[in-house]
């Protein structure tokens, strides 16, 4: 049965940004090594265990276009799945005495269990400010993305402020990345989940909390109401898209995105120019021009 559901996880595999961020990171400082390769599976590894175990989180049955590994099997084989992915990243990391690389991701999936937990109170209560937002997406995903480009660096490099300069780079890339993922909420791409699907799951994101800001009580009362109760229906979820767009929450998601990217290709531009720096700073802005 594991070997059925690693067939069919590599199978739906995603973009890999991640690995590739590792990379170019460590080729930005020196040469690629075996170190670097080990850095990349254990990123991928540790992306892929906290996808599965999302999805239970979530109670999401789809992934990428594809059903989810709950959805095909059940919640518990899920979460032992994403327990099994969690111990092989691991291992792969002791057996080659990778320790800063260990201690540099495990610090990661810390911050996104503590994101996700604080996402989870907060929506609970739907009382979610900007500022707040920007704690959970930093700590949701901005950690995986600067830690794959932190522990890149030190593969090849074994230099600590570096190495701190590429984890703050990857993490203003990061949060450009989640914003960009917000804003496909309120688009009509097919990028292989429903629109409307945050507002479904009661998800606050920078959109609407900009617009719950910047509206009349009455209209936010009528928003939290419908986020609260009425959430399942098409029509109310087209509404609060609708209101959304015309408050200016799509412009202004927008425009900090943008901002967070042109951070972090100033960090970037701090170092020597090459090809590999233009591969990277290319790979930013996929990140907030792609289309899924």
């Amino acid at each position: 049965m594991l070997d059925t559901i690693m067939k069919y996880i590599i199978k739906r595999k995603g973009k890999q940004l991640r690995p590739m961020f590792v990379l170019l990171s460590a080729k930005l400082h020196g040469e690629i090594n075996e170190s670097t390769y080990r850095a990349a599976a254990l990123v991928e590894l540790l992306h892929t265990a906290t996808l599965v175990h999302d999805d239970v989180v979530d109670d999401s049955l789809e992934r990428r276009s594809y059903f989810s590994i709950n959805a095909l099997w059940n919640k518990k084989i899920a979460v032992l799945v994403g327990d099994y992915l969690l111990s092989k990243g691991l291992l792969l990391a002791t057996s080659n005495n990778d320790f800063r690389h260990l201690h540099i991701l495990s610090d990661a999936v810390k911050q996104m269990s503590e994101g996700e937990l604080l996402q989870l109170q907060k929506t609970r209560k739907l009382n979610l400010n900007e500022e707040t937002y920007f704690e959970i997406i930093r700590n949701k995903t901005a950690s995986l993305l600067s830690s794959a480009c932190s522990v890149g660096a030190y593969s090849t490099t074994k230099d600590e402020d570096i190495t701190a300069k590429m984890k703050i780079f990857g993490e203003k890339a990061g949060i450009a990345f989640q914003i960009k993922d917000d804003l496909f909420d309120y688009g009509k791409d097919d990028i292989g989940k429903p629109t409307g699907n945050d507002i479904r799951e009661k998800k606050l994101t920078l959109p609407l909390i900009f617009t719950l800001n910047n509206v009349p009580a009455s209209t936010k009362r009528k928003l939290i109401y419908i986020v609260k109760n009425e959430n399942k229906d098409p029509q109310k979820v087209k509404m609060v898209i609708d209101t959304v767009t015309e408050a200016g929450g799509i412009a202004y998601a927008s425009q900090k995105m943008r901002e967070y990217r042109d951070e972090a290709l100033n960090i970037l531009n701090g170092f020597t120019g090459s090809p590999v720096r233009n591969a990277l700073e290319e790979l930013v802005r996929f990140t907030t021009d792609r289309k899924y």
